[in-house]
């Protein structure tokens, strides 16, 4: 006879359905548990960054890295061009003003020079020439002058005689016309003459101030070409150190081509790249610090480049009062540009809670200092090293600066020591 064999209550299949509908409840409860808020978080205080907010002075700065420069350049250019025949120094020397650079040669400049001191040469001799003419013509006109003038006096005399006799019926009419046409020829002749060499006079002395100017005008453009030819040889404009110098024996130069230049060392600037954010809060004399082997330099901005390039624009910073003695050029100094005044606050040390909370609340340790809790704070302004808080925390509090990206749903911390 058969026996019904029992079945058991908990077959596979039960089982599976309730280990799921357990798994649901459970993934319910831990999402809300994780939602509400009310997660309480463990940590070891090793992995905290705990830091005090305090009372100080806050002055909204940036940190901007500036790059030594000489406090002035001058270009070398070539102003003539012409072949390197030989070169005096090499890169970096120091110079002292108008010590010699390099020579470069060029044929046709100095043959213009050979020819333009001839102009000049023939010119003055022909000036010579036309000078001595114009004396000797001077002369011959005095002469005639002192001839014409003899006739006039001898033909007055004797008219004048003539027309005394004549009234005393001693000549007769005939004689006495004779000599009256005759006075009067000799005075016309003088007025005559007189009005020649006047026009003679005057023209010889255009002619000279001609030629004189002429003359002036060859000298000087003989003084600008061997002004050219002597700038084949380049010379140093100013005291300082040669750089950027490119020139190999042989090599032919352009006129206006770069050379090289000369970086006066009186002193140094530094050009800094800032973010255009910040463009409209750069000003001339706007301050700047710098840290150097413990001791702190003033810089003040002198100018602005308010092109825009990459996202950056360049400022010029000279020092204010001491200048290190240790900077060289091209030497990278990180500076802090100051964009307002200082002023008292409440300071908070920068971290990176920031990047999960926004800045909006923190985590703010009790007094046994085991636990910390929310605390919804309000910040203003900043710069690399604080934040300015506004409400939300007092001097004395202690809080988290650390990343909260672990526990960044946590209303409640336990710091594990």
């Amino acid at each position: 006879m058969d026996r019904p064999i029992p079945q058991s209550r908990w077959n596979k299949k039960r089982i599976l359905i309730i280990a799921g509908v357990i798994s649901l409840f459970l993934l319910i409860g831990a999402s809300y548990y994780l939602t509400s808020g009310a997660r309480k978080f463990s940590i070891d205080a090793e992995r905290l960054t705990v830091t005090e907010v305090k009372q100080g002075i806050f002055q909204e700065f940036i940190s901007v890295n500036g790059t030594v420069l000489p406090i002035s350049s001058i270009y070398l250019d070539a102003s003539v061009g012409g072949r390197v025949e030989e070169k005096y120094v090499e890169d970096g020397a120091h110079l002292q003003k108008n010590d010699p650079i390099m020579r470069l040669s060029n044929t046709d400049l100095e043959l213009n020079l050979v020819q333009q001191e001839t102009q000049v040469l023939n010119l003055l001799t022909q000036a010579q020439i036309a000078q001595t003419n114009a004396q000797q013509v001077s002369i011959n006109n005095r002469n005639q002058m002192a001839e014409v003038e003899q006739s006039l006096r001898e033909a007055t005399r004797v008219y004048k005689l003539n027309k005394k006799l004549f009234e005393e019926q001693v000549v007769n009419s005939q004689e006495y016309e004779k000599t009256a046409n005759e006075y009067n020829y000799q005075k016309q002749r003088a007025a005559l003459t007189k009005q020649i060499l006047r026009q003679d006079s005057l023209s010889s002395k255009q002619k000279l101030h001609q030629d004189r100017e002429t003359y002036k005008r060859t000298q000087s453009a003989l003084r600008l070409m061997r002004r050219k030819v002597g700038d084949l040889v380049l010379r140093a404009p100013v005291d300082g150190q040669l750089t950027s110098f490119d020139a190999e024996i042989g090599q032919n130069k352009n006129p206006g081509e770069r050379l090289g230049q000369i970086d006066v060392l009186t002193g140094f600037k530094v050009r800094a790249e800032i973010d255009e954010h910040y463009i409209t809060r750069v000003f001339p004399d706007q301050e700047g610090l710098i840290t150097i082997a413990g001791k702190t330099f003033k810089l003040r901005i002198k100018k602005i480049y308010t092109q825009v390039s990459n996202g950056r624009f360049q400022v010029d910073m000279e020092f204010k009062g001491a200048r290190p003695q240790s900077i060289r050029r091209g030497q990278t100094l990180q500076i802090r540009l100051a964009l307002s005044d200082e002023t008292k606050a409440l300071l908070l040390a920068k971290g990176g809670f920031f990047q999960q909370s926004g800045g909006s609340w923190i985590f703010k340790l009790d007094n046994t200092g085991k636990n910390a809790y929310r605390a919804g704070i309000e910040i203003g302004r900043q710069n690399p090293d604080f934040y300015e808080v506004i409400s939300g925390l007092s001097a004395g509090d202690k809080v988290i600066v650390s990343s909260y990206e672990a526990y960044a749903q946590a209303k409640e911390l336990t710091i594990k020591r």
